[in-house]
């Protein structure tokens, strides 16, 4: 069977980490797509973060850093919500109704988890174990990408920076970001990271002292190649600016 992840730089001796939880709409042929019948409702935002390995990637490549992307669908296992949450199967995701996750037996979600979500946070714990030997303090990023209406609500925003009680990283990226007057920057928008608590962030960032920092693009700026370009080369500036910061203040 093919790994749930793919990886970018896994060897790289670079302190940022990028992590896509939501990089893939993929749902193996054994699950006959979940019930669901229409493919164009697989290509919306609820299987998926549109954009956001795309860009993901080219940050990557740009920074030298290491990243990892998930191979799964979140209509499957999210991959950022604990599994005993009944959202990590939903059956209904912004009015898409997802049949086969109507009634998960306890046996299947622990199929999935193992299958899944386990082997992609192995590595991602792996990986971190890598960057924490360095001498460089490690800057993990976790992407995702947003829809800009949810609810009738046209979200202002065009990224937002979502943290709990690590600031490390987010103080320094809303700084940065808010001196762009061409943009509509989230604190903790159009999400909250500390309502529903993310399993990537707080397992891995919180729980092990790691600074990190969740970032949501709205998904209409990212879901071209273009726009894609110019959002990493954004990022990677953001980020390049973080990274200069944190090496002054270990002086």
């Amino acid at each position: 069977m093919p790994d749930p992840f793919t990886l970018l730089n896994p060897e790289n001796s670079s302190p940022i980490f990028l992590i896509a939880d939501h990089a893939s709409r993929h749902i193996p042929e054994r699950y006959n797509s979940l019930g669901i019948t229409d493919p164009s409702l697989l290509r919306r935002h609820v299987a998926w973060d549109i954009g956001i390995e795309d860009v993901t990637r080219r940050m990557c490549e740009k920074l030298e850093a290491t990243a990892i992307f998930s191979t799964f669908s979140r209509l499957l296992i999210d991959a950022n919500r604990y599994p005993d949450d009944p959202s990590s199967t939903p059956y209904i995701s912004d009015g898409v109704t997802v049949p086969t996750n109507e009634n998960v037996s306890d046996s299947e979600r622990k199929k999935r988890v193992d299958r899944f979500f386990k082997p992609y946070h192995a590595k991602v714990s792996e990986l971190l174990e890598k960057k924490c030997s360095l001498e460089e303090t490690p800057i993990v990023i976790s992407m995702h990408s947003f829809t800009p209406i949810m609810n009738d609500f046209e979200r202002p925003w065009h990224i937002g920076v979502l943290w709990d009680q690590d600031d490390r990283i987010a103080l320094p990226m809303l700084e940065a970001l808010r001196k762009n007057p061409t943009l509509v920057v989230g604190d903790n928008e159009p999400y909250s990271a500390r309502e529903p608590l993310g399993y990537t962030m707080n397992e891995h960032g919180t729980k092990k002292d790691i600074p990190h920092v969740v970032v949501e693009i709205r998904q209409d700026l990212i879901d071209t190649h273009h726009g894609a370009e110019h959002w990493a080369n954004l990022m990677v500036d953001v980020v390049r600016q973080i990274q200069r910061k944190m090496f002054e203040n270990k002086e």
